[in-house]
């Protein structure tokens, strides 16, 4: 007989996101780890930096022990329901990226114009000083 577990939507656990409530999703699964946002070895900012959003792939990065995979089902409160929307990322309306063109073009060229101008300026106070030898 299967357990019942509590589903949440991505938008509700998104909401979690503080030192004193803060839930993270790794592969599905909801935790609730504010308790022990002090105790974590990393620090609690590395926990907060990945609330609203699955985060298997940097728990999995971060290479946890078996021990301490066994604690975090300590934490467990329930699963992401899975026909519930995920959490809208903002959209850049196209007039922002048209805008945001020519901004970037100006900032390339701004970039590589300044190390340009000194090497130039370079070669001719080199060119100089060997010509007056």
């Amino acid at each position: 007989m299967p357990t019942l577990t509590k589903l949440y939507a991505m938008q509700e656990v998104s909401q979690h996101n503080t030192k004193d409530d803060c839930w993270v999703v790794i592969d599905g699964k909801v935790y609730d780890v504010s308790s022990y946002l002090d105790e974590h070895p990393g620090g609690d900012d590395v926990v907060l930096e990945v609330t609203g959003k699955d985060a298997k792939e940097e728990f999995e990065d971060a290479g946890h022990s078996k021990s301490a995979r066994e604690l975090m089902e300590t934490f467990f409160i329930g699963e992401l329901d899975p026909s519930a929307p995920a959490v809208a990322m903002p959209e850049i309306s196209s007039r922002k990226q048209a805008d945001l063109i020519p901004k970037l073009k100006k900032l390339s060229l701004e970039h590589w114009a300044v190390p340009v101008a000194i090497l130039g300026i370079s070669v001719a106070v080199a060119f100089l000083y060997v010509r007056k030898k």
